[in-house]
């Protein structure tokens, strides 16, 4: 029993003191308080509405997509093809950033290189297609074309310094090794 409390208050306890915190915030300044609740209770209620189809999608993709094309399309000798597909797969992506890493988890359980992961996070972020039809109405052709070309470059350089970083350092096997018994 004490490890089960153990692990619930280490594994949640930065929720936990918030939540103190909150309270005590509402104890003292009521109205500062009141209006914390609110706040959080919005976004709590727009990840409730944003996470449970991304849950489902996953899943299906977890089942129908093998291990093997995985690794064939966005593994370790992918090249281009894994570049392509990880910006591919985020800008057809809908929802807000916290929604990219249930998938980025099925994609490291799949395989995928880890550059390629990082390029579908980064990509996750700034190159939307939903986002790229709001900047050309409103700031037109030519901004949103030099602001595209700049993240195209800076997606995949981030994804090949945040390799090079992780190899060199040898953190890649204990990161992997620690999802993997994670899930």
């Amino acid at each position: 029993m004490k490890k089960k409390i153990y692990f619930f208050v280490n594994r949640y306890k930065f929720f936990l003191i918030f939540l103190v915190i909150l309270i005590l915030v509402t104890i003292f300044e009521r109205n500062i308080g009141i209006k914390a609740f609110n706040s959080t209770k919005g976004s709590f209620l727009q990840m409730l509405s944003v996470l449970p189809p991304i849950m489902i999608l996953l899943g299906l993709m977890d089942e129908w997509v093998s291990r093997e094309s995985m690794m064939k399309y966005m593994g370790d000798d992918s090249g281009i093809m894994g570049i392509v597909i990880a910006i591919a797969f985020a800008a057809f992506a809908a929802g807000p950033m916290y929604a990219a890493f249930p998938f980025t988890a099925v994609l490291l359980k799949k395989g995928v290189k880890l550059t390629n992961v990082i390029i579908f996070m980064n990509a996750w972020c700034v190159i939307k297609i939903s986002t790229l039809l709001f900047e050309i109405s409103s700031l037109g052709y030519k901004f949103t074309f030099y602001r595209l070309l700049i993240d195209f470059v800076g997606v995949i350089a981030m994804g090949y310094l945040v390799n090079y970083f992780v190899m060199n350092t040898g953190e890649e096997d204990k990161v992997l090794k620690s999802y993997m018994k994670e899930s």
